[in-house]
């Protein structure tokens, strides 16, 4: 036997160290999007640059030199020279402009207050870019599960398309049962068409949320995600206040007001310029200042204005947060009340609706075999069976979609 070729080795190897498709679970999803996504990426940068403001918001202006030469031609003796030994005198300035005392601090606290609005923001994009692909992975699960559910019918309908033909070969149907069957066969042909359009659609759009080439392939998913047993509102209601990334950025821009409306009240007071200034005499310094200046706050209007300008703008930010305080809960409310009318659609579903659609079917099976059910009766009880099983299917996504929407709610997982 000849060994194999070493390219072939090489493909082989590779192909067994490759990275597992995505797919399988919500979770694999999750993990690319962390760092794969455009938006999340976008946001987590914009944050990590507003934290780097927060330093030089506070720091002190830069310090300035400036140098006055005096009488360069010496009173018409000399050309004229920029030559500090040549001329009369040379005067050196270097000051340092001072803020009033507290100005810095209120200034580097308002740029931490607009670095916590990023984080929020950024926080609040991954919480919506984590919701919308867990709602789109139900939604590719239930889609792959709906796919799989009509092929099996159009399976079981080929099979009573046959027992239809033996009885009409027997003399035991008319051939329109036989026709019956195949036209609901064709109908869920047709359907099977519209299911793998939604499907390819979602994949697409689960490729773009992972910054995905459209056409990258997925794996078949597995299961979904176990569900929390029970959820407590006034609990959920605590973490919503507590966590939520838009209730954090409102915050932030509370926090952010007061700061900047205490600047406002610290601006009635002047800032300082202090510098010294040494005063060369051809090749010697001989003589030493010392300066001092400030800004006159004259303007007591326009300041005033700007005070009352800074209070509304905290009145307003609070205002903004208590609304969406409100908000919040009400949405928060609704999602948990559709949690609970999913759970017990799956309930009803899986514990009387289905049992009776099966019980239905193999009666109407054994009697359309005996001559005692006409076979529209008979295809109308495989229609409730699988009706059946595509709401339940329908109640397990839809618990994961609202699950998703809660926890987009509390910027968590539950």
């Amino acid at each position: 036997m000849k060994p194999l070729p070493a390219a072939l080795l090489i493909a082989l190897a590779a192909l067994a160290q490759a990275e597992p498709l995505p797919g399988a679970s919500v979770e694999s999803f999750l993990a690319i999007a962390r760092e794969g996504s455009p938006d999340v990426r976008m946001v987590r940068l914009e944050a990590e640059a507003a934290r780097e403001r927060i330093g030089p918001a506070g720091a002190l202006p830069d310090p300035f030199l400036r140098v006055e030469l005096e009488n360069i031609t010496r009173n018409g003796t000399q050309g004229a020279t920029l030559s500090p030994s040549q001329v009369g005198d040379t005067k050196y300035l270097l000051a340092q402009p001072l803020p009033f005392w507290g100005k810095r601090d209120l200034k580097r606290d308002i740029a931490a207050a607009e670095a916590e609005q990023a984080g929020g923001r950024a926080a609040d994009t991954w919480a919506d870019v984590a919701s919308r692909i867990k709602s789109l992975y139900a939604q590719y699960w239930l889609t792959h599960r709906a796919l799989r559910l009509t092929r099996e019918n159009i399976e079981l309908t080929r099979r009573l398309e046959q027992i239809a033909q033996v009885r009409y070969a027997g003399g035991l149907a008319a051939q329109q049962d036989a026709i019956r069957a195949q036209v609901e066969r064709s109908t869920m042909d047709s359907e099977l068409v519209g299911m793998e359009s939604e499907q390819h659609h979602l994949m697409t759009s689960l490729d773009a949320m992972l910054a995905r080439p459209g056409d990258a392939p997925l794996a078949e998913p597995e299961a979904l995600r176990p569900l929390p047993v029970r959820l407590d509102s006034a609990v959920l209601n605590e973490r919503l206040l507590a966590k939520n990334p838009q209730l954090a950025i409102e915050a932030a821009r509370v926090d952010g007001a007061e700061k900047s409306r205490e600047l406002a009240y610290r601006n009635r007071f002047p800032d300082f310029i202090v510098g010294v200034q040494p005063m060369q005499v051809q090749d010697r310094v001989d003589a030493w200042n010392v300066m001092l200046e400030l800004n006159v706050p004259l303007q007591q209007g326009t300041r005033r204005s700007q005070e009352r300008e800074a209070e509304r703008m905290l009145e307003a930010a609070a205002a903004r947060k208590e609304a969406l305080g409100h908000r919040l809960n009400g949405e928060l409310g609704a999602a948990l009340a559709n949690l609970e009318a999913a759970r017990m659609t799956e309930e009803i579903t899986r514990n009387r609706l289905l049992p009776q659609a099966e019980l239905t079917f193999k009666s109407a099976l054994a009697g359309y075999e005996n001559g005692k059910v006409d076979f529209a009766t008979l295809l109308d009880a495989q229609r409730q069976i699988r009706n059946a099983r595509l709401a339940l299917l329908r109640a397990q996504a839809g618990q994961q979609q609202r699950l998703a929407e809660i926890e987009r709610l509390l910027g968590e997982d539950l």
